[in-house]
């Protein structure tokens, strides 16, 4: 049971929030909507929740219509939305129980799906929800969405102002999810994370710039990517915008990604350039693209 979307568009006023989306994702597949906020990603995952009404379009999750099966969809999916919503009053145990109930279910009938991420809660489930660390809100929301076991799980930016060790937690316990045959869409401005995905769409301004499989995007990257260093990140950046034959400059850690116009490139004409901007300690060396790059490409 996976998800079909057709030529989706919703606006708000004289915003177009989407424009147009189409994307399948398969059954028992993690698709990854990647990009940046403001793009579309949350109102997008509203619609495919039945929470929202398209403009035009059509879409089906897990077999049935948006519009016309809303209730049997309500049933079928699970919503993590990007902003914790538990109830922060109710405990661990009691926040569980709640939503369990609503289902018609146990935490006893559906223990199976969610124990490997309930038993790192289990110590503290007669803690309240809002004194929870985010890590562990992140893990109690999950698990509130899985427990009336799923055919479709929507995760609509989950680990978004959270610690590295608990994003990488996280991960692996979609991963251990989509084993169990549940369909996943998740949505993330973490370019690192569209890697773990089997399939991406990277989006921007509501509307899909590219899908395909992380591999195949980052190979669709047009031109020779170079990593450069020098004295001062800020000059440099500065020059390379200035550079007669620059293609593009993006900031990139301790480095600065950069592509020519020319191809190949000549490095020892560069170099002279930027030591005539003053820059000293100059190191020039081809690198590999990211997702971040071929993005960065796409939505110029």
């Amino acid at each position: 049971m996976g998800i079909l979307v057709k030529n989706i568009s919703k606006s708000y006023g004289k915003v177009t929030a989407l424009s147009n989306i189409s994307l399948d994702v398969k059954p028992g597949e993690l698709y990854g909507l990647i990009g940046p906020d403001g793009a579309g990603k949350t109102t997008l995952f509203r619609i495919l929740t039945t929470l929202l009404i398209a403009d035009k379009g059509q879409a089906t999750v897990a077999g049935f219509d948006v519009f016309h099966d809303y209730k049997s969809i309500r049933n079928s999916v699970g919503y993590m939305p990007g902003r914790f919503s538990l109830y922060q009053d109710l405990t661990v145990e009691e926040n569980l129980n709640f939503f369990a109930t609503i289902f018609g279910t146990t935490i006893a009938e559906n223990y199976d799906l969610i124990k490997d991420i309930y038993v790192q809660i289990e110590p503290f489930k007669n803690r309240r929800a809002g004194k929870l660390s985010g890590g562990m809100k992140q893990k109690l929301a999950l698990s509130c969405a899985l427990i009336h076991k799923p055919k479709v799980l929507f995760l609509d930016e989950p680990t978004t102002g959270v610690d590295p060790v608990s994003r990488k937690e996280f991960w692996e316990m979609l991963k251990r999810l989509q084993q169990k045959g549940i369909t996943i869409l998740v949505s993330t401005p973490y370019m690192d994370e569209a890697a773990l995905c089997d399939r991406i769409a990277l989006i921007q301004g509501g509307k899909i710039l590219e899908i395909d499989t992380p591999k195949a995007i980052v190979g669709h990257f047009p031109k020779p990517l170079y990593n450069i260093s020098a004295s001062n990140m800020y000059s440099l950046i500065n020059s390379l915008t200035h550079y007669e034959h620059t293609y593009s400059v993006f900031p990139f850690g301790e480095f600065v990604h950069y592509t020519d116009k020319r191809d190949p490139i000549d490095k020892a004409s560069l170099k002279t350039y930027l030591e005539q901007q003053g820059l000293t300690n100059i190191d020039i060396v081809v690198t590999q693209p990211t997702i971040e790059d071929t993005f960065m490409e796409l939505a110029k």
